[in-house]
């Protein structure tokens, strides 16, 4: 097996996430062969990975972070680097994800006794990741300190204990009482669980950090812990693709610019990093729309982005009046984008006979589009290429979908994804829906797109300044931490 070390954070949200991209991507410039893990992630924001001996040419399901920690470590995504994810489809529920494909459905409470056959799989997966490499950076999920979770624990110390992972543990010091989150965790922690954890790190710290000082003297005193070193806020996290733990930060819009875009924020929305190259542009402002709020009247696209439950998102989509905006927005000459969920959405009618996603089966649509979905039980995983057919470029991306959209306006397709017609476009060519994720990635496509809305894009290099924002974490953290310690702690 490789050496590893893992991240564990004192709550949720600490920003474990890109402290592990930005500690692989320095360990990648330090000549290393690493790898990221997560044995298990909750996010409706998933990437398609490659099953490792699959031959039929699909791929699997993992988080997006773990995908973006592949990107930064120079390494292809597989579906090993993140065996288990849980995909919320109610409050209550979720789908589960074992090593990229469908396992199941389960309610909170039934999902914890499922905990103990999912061990096997994730230890599984942890072998697999590890081979050929040099270092594994793994991160966990929620907080060990969760104590009431701990006899089925596969996510933190149930695993650093069966895998015999030293910890670093993870504190927000942005949110507040990140001494007390430090101290308690240490408080309550069971003996064994104790011992695994070798130090620990604060995060987002804003100013000077010798006002901090007398505080890592008063973590030690209670913990006895080693520090790691204090994180400044990143800033260049901001520039990397979102995550559900982050994106409320990034809500507050900015200064007016030439087009406004606004993005309804569905209940169980889901790959909303489709909007990130968007937001990367000079000239385009993203406005985040939450529930109870209008959709802004200024706004010149509106976008629909994913959901985890088309059926469900569509009814609050109506029950917050956005049906209402949106047809105002199409009266005033507004152009749409359905991505996905949202494109399902735009259609006529969404059917859904085997009660896939809950049990109401069937939902009107937004009727901009003469289309109709129907669920299917298969579910449609792929890495795609594909070119846009109003502007004959080239796309790349990737489908994550159940569900068969037919209808008269598919005549006119919004893509061409492996010989195959994909999408609709309206009459008037200003609605257009399709099932690519990563439409807005291709930086040719998105220029010709905005200028067709009068918009002056271009210039921005996506992929290269996501590449970027990983150096400068990594820079950062060679920086602020001790990372020749913390790459000496693995084992």
């Amino acid at each position: 097996m490789a050496r590893a070390i893992m991240l564990q954070g004192t709550g949720s949200d600490v920003g474990k996430t890109v402290l592990v991209a930005g500690l692989c991507r320095a360990a990648r410039k330090r000549g290393l062969k690493v790898r990221p893990f997560k044995p298990q992630n909750m996010s409706n924001n998933a990437a398609v990975a490659d099953i490792p001996g699959d031959n039929n040419r699909g791929g699997g399901e993992i988080g997006r972070a773990q995908w973006l920690q592949a990107i930064a470590c120079g390494v292809a995504p597989t579906v090993h680097m993140n065996p288990v994810l849980l995909k919320p489809q109610t409050d209550v529920g979720a789908q589960v994800i074992v090593q990229g494909k469908v396992f199941g459905e389960a309610r909170a409470r039934d999902y914890q006794a499922l905990k103990g056959q999912l061990m096997d799989a994730v230890l599984e997966s942890w072998a697999k990741v590890g081979e050929g490499a040099d270092l594994v950076i793994v991160e966990g999920a929620g907080s060990p300190a969760e104590i009431n979770l701990r006899s089925r624990d596969i996510a933190n110390m149930g695993f650093a204990t069966r895998a015999n992972v030293p910890v670093i543990m993870v504190g927000d010091i942005d949110r507040g009482g990140v001494i007390a989150s430090v101290a308690g965790t240490h408080l309550i922690l069971p003996e064994g669980d104790r011992e695994m954890i070798a130090g620990y790190l604060i995060n987002k710290f804003r100013g000077d950090v010798s006002l901090f000082e007398d505080g890592i003297k008063a973590i030690g005193k209670f913990t006895g812990w080693r520090c790691f070193g204090v994180v400044p806020w990143l800033k260049a996290a901001a520039r990397l693709p979102s995550e559900d733990s982050v994106v409320l930060e990034r809500l507050a819009s900015g200064e007016a610019r030439a087009l406004k875009v606004a993005v309804p924020m569905l209940g169980r929305i889901a790959n909303f990093d489709d909007l990130d190259p968007l937001k990367a542009e000079p000239q385009v402002e993203v406005v985040f729309v939450p529930p109870g709020k209008p959709l802004p009247q200024d706004a010149g696209l509106v976008v629909i982005p994913g959901s985890k439950s088309t059926i469900g998102d569509l009814i609050k989509f109506r029950e917050n009046g956005w049906d209402r905006d949106l047809a105002a927005h199409r009266r005033r000459g507004g152009h749409v984008v359905g991505i996905c969920g949202g494109y399902q959405m735009l259609g006529r009618i969404v059917r859904d006979p085997d009660g896939i996603e809950g049990s109401v089966t069937e939902a009107e649509g937004l009727g901009l589009l003469d289309v109709e979905t129907v669920m299917e039980p298969e579910k449609t995983v792929r890495n795609v290429s594909a070119r846009s057919v109003s502007f004959d470029l080239p796309l790349e991306g990737y489908e994550i979908h159940l569900g068969r959209t037919t209808g008269p306006d598919t005549a006119r397709p919004t893509t061409i994804i492996n010989g195959a017609e994909d999408g609709a476009v309206s009459a008037d060519g200003k609605v257009i829906g399709t099932y690519m994720h990563g439409l807005f990635g291709a930086d040719d496509f998105r220029a010709a797109y905005l200028d067709s809305l009068g918009v002056r894009g271009g210039g921005v290099d996506y992929r290269a300044e996501v590449e970027r924002a990983l150096d400068e974490i990594a820079a950062e953290l060679e920086t602020h931490l001790d990372c020749d310690a913390i790459f000496g702690l693995a084992r």
